[in-house]
């Protein structure tokens, strides 16, 4: 029997630290959408509280199974209002601080998982 090693995703969070992930060799210093093969920059939410389907539109046009939110380094709820436009259109959203974001999109993506991570770096 041979064995064979399945190409993992390009993007995998490697270090995080606030103000600051380190995504490949890559370090990122601003907020940041995370797809399983690519990376978007310079994404500006409006206020965590007042979030609506407008501040997610390139995560929903690109339709993941589930998108992985992270708040910044305090966990925060997403407006109900969001998680259930999101749900309507068969979209999952976890809401978690930025640290465990990672982590979860990490293990996702390496499940082979269509995931997204919308992170908040400068909280």
């Amino acid at each position: 029997m041979k064995f064979i090693r399945e190409a993992q995703s390009l993007v995998t969070v490697r270090h995080i630290e606030q103000g600051m992930i380190k995504v490949g060799n890559e370090e990122i210093t601003e907020n940041v959408i995370l797809f399983r093969d690519s990376i978007q920059r310079a994404w500006q939410p409006g206020k965590l509280q007042e979030l609506v389907e407008d501040d997610l539109a390139t995560l929903i046009e690109q339709r993941p199974e589930i998108i992985i939110f992270g708040s910044g380094w305090k966990p925060c709820l997403p407006p109900r209002a969001l998680v259930f436009a999101l749900a309507r259109r068969g979209i999952g959203f976890e809401s978690m601080d930025t640290p465990a974001a990672c982590r979860t999109f990490n293990i996702l993506v390496s499940e082979d998982r269509d995931v997204a991570a919308a992170l908040i770096l400068d909280l």
